[in-house]
C-alpha cells in the first residue's frame, strides 16, 4: 500500500464541518480523510486530479505507441486506420 508520511490529514468531522476548507488544502497535494486514524479516502482538487489523468492517459499512449510493430504496416492510411486516427 503507498503512503506518503507526510501527508495531511483531516477527520470525516473535520469535513463535514468546513468542506471548502478541505478542498482548499487538497489542491496541490491529496488530503487524507481519515475515521478513528484509518485512512478511509483522499481528496485531490481539480487541478491535481486533471494533471493525474494526462500523466495516466500519456502513460497508457506510450504504452501503445511502443506494442505497435510497424515493420509490416505498408502506409500511413493503413495504420491510421487500424488505430482509429
Amino acid at each position: 500500500m503507498w503512503y506518503y508520511s507526510n501527508m495531511t490529514t483531516i477527520s470525516i468531522s473535520q469535513l463535514k464541518m468546513n468542506p471548502a476548507a478541505a478542498i482548499s488544502s487538497a489542491q496541490d497535494y491529496p488530503l487524507a480523510v481519515q475515521n478513528r486514524n484509518t485512512t478511509e479516502a483522499y481528496l485531490v482538487g481539480k487541478g491535481l486530479f486533471e494533471k493525474l489523468i494526462v500523466f495516466l492517459e500519456d502513460a497508457e499512449d506510450i504504452k501503445t505507441i511502443k506494442s505497435i510493430d510497424l515493420k509490416d504496416k505498408s502506409d500511413f492510411e493503413e495504420f491510421a486506420s487500424e488505430f482509429g486516427i
